[in-house]
């Protein structure tokens, strides 16, 4: 295997399958059959993600030698997190493509538009929190807002013990519930 594909959706509710749809196009056109799929269902906040753990992995061991994402900001949401990756996946002589931003960020000028990329992808992140910080205090002040509701769970808690105790680990918990590891974390400890 030469090629990796790395998808991420910020959360377990939701579908991959629209960049799945962009990036199988884009590697028909460029004559791309054999290819391996690593997806996260967590947010780019941090780079403590499975699937792009295994995609590291595999880097590191040279099976992979061309990483296809939708977009730039799949890999990260942080500016130096993501030059972090990038600048080291460069130094390995591993290609990066983003098919909808029709980018290959290989060389100097790559590394040059990740870089503001990258910057704009954070930017958006924090503008996002902004936005939302406003939104919940104004709702406290107007008495609307009610927060997470007690003992709300996207999954089965039990479930998730009954995982633990058979010796899985919290990121085979987390896939197999569709939920993220800091969710089974909460889970564990209720």
């Amino acid at each position: 295997m030469k090629t990796a594909i790395y998808i991420r959706v910020s959360t377990a509710s939701q579908n991959e399958k629209g960049q799945k749809a962009d990036i199988q196009k884009w590697l028909k056109g460029n004559g791309i059959t054999d290819a391996k799929y690593y997806v996260d269902k967590e947010s780019g906040d941090n780079l403590d993600r499975p699937a792009f753990q295994q995609l590291s992995a595999d880097i590191f061991s040279g099976t992979v030698k061309t990483v296809i994402v939708w977009k730039l900001d799949r890999l990260s949401r942080s500016l130096q997190d993501g030059i972090n990756t990038l600048c080291d996946w460069l130094n390995r002589g591993i290609r990066l493509v983003s098919v909808t931003q029709q980018l290959d960020f290989n060389g100097t000028v790559g590394k040059l538009i990740a870089s503001v990329l990258f910057a704009v992808a954070e930017m958006e992140q924090q503008t996002r929190r902004e936005r939302q910080a406003v939104g919940i205090a104004q709702a406290k002040i107007d008495g609307k807002y009610r927060g997470r509701q007690p003992d709300t769970f996207k999954a089965n808690p039990a479930r998730a013990r009954q995982l633990r105790k058979q010796g899985n680990k919290l990121t085979e918990i987390a896939q197999s519930l569709g939920i993220s590891k800091r969710s089974v974390i909460r889970y564990l400890q209720s």
